[in-house]
């Protein structure tokens, strides 16, 4: 009977608590961290990598990832969000690692009904044309500019993964935007 109190106890502790636990190597308070946050990170690389296939090893990488960090997380409240910051980056390396993708910034621009080749042409020059920008943009650009339009996270979601008040997101983004419109210019 006492063990499970034990246990109890410990689902009842916050965040923090729990986080200052398993950096002083308790794994018991590190299983209730992996149990707690599970469901939220299932259900954001389901979205992310629009795949089941991937997901339970990305989720598994990203708490083995984060056991091995631990004792480097300075602000132990936003154990969530640091998570969610490891585990978007484990997302977007499995998208980079896609055979079918050169670059996580490649997009797949439908082909035109009637798949007329000039049409086709077309949308492949578009696709270099959007790489070649993205390239181009400074690296927080590109980052939120991919999270906004490819993987179409809200401006919130981008700021708390990134760590950025969500009015800097948005000046990101629109500096993102007004870079892509200035590159592309040449493609029209």
């Amino acid at each position: 009977m006492q063990p499970q109190q034990h246990r109890t106890d410990f689902v009842d502790l916050d965040d923090e608590v729990l986080a200052d636990r398993a950096t002083d190597g308790d794994v018991r308070a590190f299983e209730v961290l992996i149990r707690r946050h599970t469901p939220l990170l299932r259900a954001y690389a389901r979205r992310t990598l629009g795949s089941t296939d991937e997901l339970d090893d990305v989720v598994q990488e990203t708490f083995i990832t984060a056991w091995n960090r631990l004792d480097g997380l300075e602000d132990r409240r936003r154990v969530k969000a640091w998570l969610m910051r490891i585990l978007s980056r484990k997302c977007l390396d499995r998208i980079r690692s896609r055979r079918d993708h050169d670059d996580v910034t490649e997009l797949e621009v439908a082909a035109p009904s009637d798949a007329a080749p000039e049409r086709v042409a077309e949308a492949h020059s578009r696709e270099d044309a959007v790489d070649r920008a993205l390239s181009a943009l400074p690296v927080d650009q590109r980052r939120c500019w991919v999270m906004k339009e490819v993987l179409e996270y809200r401006y919130e979601d981008i700021a708390e993964e990134l760590g950025l008040p969500t009015s800097t997101v948005r000046g990101i983004l629109s500096r993102a935007r007004k870079n892509m419109i200035r590159l592309m210019e040449g493609w029209r």
